[in-house]
């Protein structure tokens, strides 16, 4: 998965928050929103943060990307570890995101249109995103209808689903350090995450 593509899925995410409304004007909206706050807090990663977290709420089912991300795993962990591996996997989005906001903020957004999902409730939406000198980038948004609101529960790049391709990642420290060595690990690569935020704020 291409990782300043990646990084600009998990910008993207934190203001899904305009929930009401359909998945293309989500995703249209929300694009324009980042956009606007990379080019005006491009020199202020905290600032960014800040007005990002604001908006986080309502923005996507983590319970569902993290129970597909985790895969088979997730049926076996304890309420208290799927609350653990959600929060974790909450973070780790908004974590990543953040140690490399500030590179995109020439980024475009093409929104190619929208393909009806699995069943009524769900949607998919398509775009491409590119920066200067790259070649476009296909990025799929997975909607599903929750109550009256739509959330993303998956992100596809070029074709690769990030859930998927976390699953891989994950199953192996499950496999070998089980469910809360997986919470370990998800907390320890945060705590990074967050330390490099901090040295570059």
């Amino acid at each position: 998965m291409k990782k300043w593509i990646a990084s600009l899925v998990i910008a993207l995410l934190p203001v899904l928050a305009l929930a009401a409304a359909e998945p293309e004007q989500i995703v249209r909206g929300v694009s324009n929103d980042v956009l606007a706050i990379l080019k005006q807090n491009d020199k202020d990663p905290v600032k960014v943060r800040e007005q990002v977290d604001a908006r986080v709420s309502p923005l996507a089912d983590y319970p569902r990307m993290t129970s597909l991300a985790v895969g088979k795993y997730w049926r076996q962990a304890t309420p208290e570890q799927q609350q653990a591996l959600a929060k974790e996997f909450r973070t780790m989005l908004v974590r990543t995101y953040m140690s490399a906001l500030t590179i995109y903020k020439n980024a475009e957004v093409d929104v190619k249109g929208t393909r009806p999902g699995a069943d009524s409730g769900e949607q998919t939406v398509r775009t491409e995103v590119s920066i200067p000198g790259q070649k476009p980038i296909p990025l799929d948004f997975y909607f599903e209808k929750v109550g009256n609101n739509w959330k993303v529960f998956d992100i596809a790049v070029d074709g690769i689903s990030f859930t998927v391709n976390n699953r891989n990642q994950f199953g192996t420290v499950i496999r070998k350090d089980g469910i809360d060595g997986l919470i370990k690990t998800l907390s320890d690569r945060n705590a990074k995450l967050a330390g490099n935020g901090k040295q570059g704020g």
